[in-house]
This record gives C-alpha cells, structure tokens and sequence, in this order.
C-alpha cells in the first residue's frame, strides 16, 4: 500500500505539530507515508472565494504530484471533500478520477481502510467533539442530528475506546462553528459570533479539551478561547491519538 500525506497550508504554517502527528500516528499503524516535497494546496481557498477557475491549474499540480498513490490522506476533512467533490472541475482522465478516489481524511482512513476500531491508551480528560460540516455532512463521517438522534462517528468511536475519557455531552452537537473559510473574512460578524455560541455549548458543558478532525474549524475555535482565556486547551484529534498510542 503506497500512501501520500497531504498537509493543509493553514497545517503546515500554523499547527506544523498536527502534520507530524498525523505522520507519527500512521506509522505507529503500521504504515508509512511519504510526503511528496512538490505538493501545494488543494486550491480550496480561490474556490470558496469564487475564484475556482483561477484554482483549476492547482487542481493539475494536485493531481500531478500524487496520481501514483493508493491513498492520499489528510488532516482536513475540509480539503478531502473538496479534492472528492470539486475536482469534477477537470477533465476526468483516468489520474483524476483515481486522486479523487484515493483522497481520505485521516479518521476516515483509519476507521475505513486500516478498520481499527480501537486504540490502546488513555486519554483522562472530558472531552468535546466538533463536527466540522464538511467531515460530517460531505463526508458523512458521523450521524446527522437532522437525519437521526443516535450520535455515533468514527472519531467519537475510536475517542470512546481510550481509557478514563469523557465525551462531553453538548446540547447542539453538530452545529457549525461559522469558520467556513473565507466566509470568516467576508461575514466576520456573523462567523465570530456562531464561533462563539459553539466555544459557549462546551463551556456550559465542562469541556476540558476541544477537538475535531478538521484543524480548520479547531483554529477557528481556538482563536475564540484563547481571546476569552478560556480555560480549555484545543487539540486535533491526530495529536490526541498519536499521543496515546504507542
């Protein structure tokens, strides 16, 4: 199994520790990934900002680097939905179709393709699960509240498996935090605020430690605790796993 690791620009220029957690934690699974020194973003950003025709010569370069693996995986369920979904963009050769099949966020590779279901380890802390909208809704990585009242997902599950964790029980658990990309700059107001009601459902819940799959929504987040000195420490779900597992 030939496998790449994409890193996310946000990762790689602010939380360079996730990319090496998620590396760590890959091969302590037994697998080893390679990082293709070429790889750029998944053109994301100029998409959301309308500019998806100015993206298409990133959505080349993507492909380009990482056509000759099985699986590409990364931190960031944001990027894999949109290398899955807005790659449609390009003509679909046989190297497109194969990328966009091929790309899986990191939980998703776990649960999915290596099938762990559980970790040794323990992790004693009362933690909060964000649900980024692109992991649960695009991706369809966790129960939808509209669809069903079960709470259940890959992370929550392989979360559930370490010993002295608590999940925090929230009272909206899958609502968005407002990050949205670009959305935070265009509606700033609108994004802080929706930020701030989800920061808020965790605090009213004993929250200790905030995390997620998908390290854009976390910075987001983060950014609203630490502003507020809040006391809760923000953690992707790599750094936690990887931090446990030995």
């Amino acid at each position: 199994m030939k496998v790449a690791l994409f890193v996310p620009c946000y990762i790689d220029q602010f939380y360079p520790q996730v990319g090496i957690a998620t590396l760590q934690l890959l091969e302590k699974l037994g697998v080893q990934a390679h990082f293709p020194a070429q790889q750029t973003c998944c053109g994301q950003p100029l998409a959301n900002s309308g500019c998806e025709r100015d993206a298409l010569p990133i959505y080349k370069h993507f492909v380009d680097t990482f056509q000759d693996y099985d699986y590409v995986v990364a931190p960031s369920g944001s990027c894999v939905y949109h290398v899955r979904k807005h790659f449609d963009k390009l003509d679909q050769t046989a190297e497109v179709q194969h990328v966009r099949g091929a790309a899986y966020d990191l939980i998703d590779f776990i649960s999915t393709v290596l099938k762990v279901e559980s970790l040794p380890g323990a992790f004693p802390h009362k933690v909060g699960l964000h649900l980024s909208c692109h992991g649960q809704r695009g991706l369809h990585q966790a129960n939808e509240s509209e669809m069903t009242p079960v709470r259940d997902g890959q992370l929550s599950r392989l979360l559930r498996s370490l010993d002295g964790i608590e999940l925090t029980n929230l009272n909206r658990n899958d609502e968005c935090c407002g990050f949205g990309g670009t959305f935070c700059v265009s509606e700033a107001g609108i994004s802080a605020r929706m930020g701030q009601d989800r920061v808020a459902d965790h605090v009213r819940n004993g929250t200790q430690v905030l995390t997620g799959s998908d390290m854009s929504c976390l910075m987001h987040l983060e950014g609203i605790v630490r502003r507020a000195k809040m006391p809760i420490k923000v953690m992707h779900a790599a750094e936690i796993l990887n931090g446990v597992t030995s």
